[in-house]
């Protein structure tokens, strides 16, 4: 009936949807562009919520200490990747805060977080005030 040498069943094979090359939906560049923009929104969301911890932590050593937080924030000072004591690596951030302990100065402060827990907390050594006694 039909001829059959080889160059026929060549033809058949390479035209035989198992062969065919299937053609990625989305290019290389583009998928690395979405993954480092995930990547981005992650630290950004992580670094937000470990902020918050953060002043929490201010707000209550300066609470406990009797000092007073001023513009009730914290400044991000430094940001690298660091093990804990099991040997995960995750991110140390380290904070920058301003209190007051008589009300009319502005003293500096500290505090690092590994992870969302904090692990230094720093609020610089304190004068005894000048006491003046009037007679």
């Amino acid at each position: 009936m039909f001829p059959c040498n080889a160059a026929t069943i060549t033809m058949r094979t390479l035209k035989s949807p198992r062969n065919r090359r299937i053609e990625p939906m989305i290019a290389w560049p583009e998928l690395c562009g979405i993954v480092a923009l995930a990547a981005i929104a992650w630290l950004w969301l992580d670094s937000l919520r470990v902020r918050e911890a953060a002043v929490r932590a201010a707000r209550a050593a300066c609470a406990a200490e009797g000092l007073l937080l001023l513009d009730d924030t914290v400044a991000i000072a430094a940001l690298k990747p660091v093990r804990d004591d099991d040997g995960r690596l995750q991110l140390q951030r380290a904070y920058r805060f301003e209190y007051s302990d008589t009300g009319n100065n502005r003293l500096q402060g500290s505090l690092v977080m590994l992870g969302q827990r904090l692990t230094i907390l720093n609020v610089g050594e304190r004068l005894p005030p000048n006491v003046r006694r009037l007679h």
